[in-house]
């Protein structure tokens, strides 16, 4: 009963695409030469807009590519410049540690030598 339905509907459709199909050819404003040319003008102009918009889009994605490269490069530079300085800095750092280390040092030394001097004074002094 419902394949009798569906091939009822299924004819319905049919005659009704053949009835507007007949209907479109009796109340055409042109002939089917015209038609077709009108037709065929519109696909000529359909595919040159087709790739007019094209040839657009290629160029701002070019547009696009090259400014993400100047992006790119910038912050590559600038990542260079934040590294440099980073290393100069560091550079920096370790100097003036060196230099601490070295200063101590001599104090250090100079301290020891000065007990040393003392102690042997005071030893000299005890012994007379």
């Amino acid at each position: 009963m419902a394949s009798d339905n569906q091939n009822a509907s299924l004819g319905w459709f049919v005659a009704g695409i053949g009835l507007g199909a007949l209907i479109g050819v009796l109340y055409a404003p042109k002939s089917g030469r015209e038609t077709r040319e009108t037709l065929a003008t519109s696909a000529k102009e359909g595919s040159e807009l087709l790739r007019t918009r094209a040839r657009e889009a290629a160029e701002q994605v070019g547009t696009f590519v090259e400014r993400g490269k100047t992006y790119v490069s910038d912050y590559g530079h600038r990542g260079k410049e934040v590294v440099a300085q980073g290393r100069a800095q560091w550079e920096e750092f370790v100097d003036k540690g060196k230099d601490f280390v070295s200063d101590q040092s001599t104090r250090i030394t100079a301290a020891v030598e000065a007990g040393r001097q003392a102690y042997q004074s005071t030893g000299d002094s005890s012994e007379s």
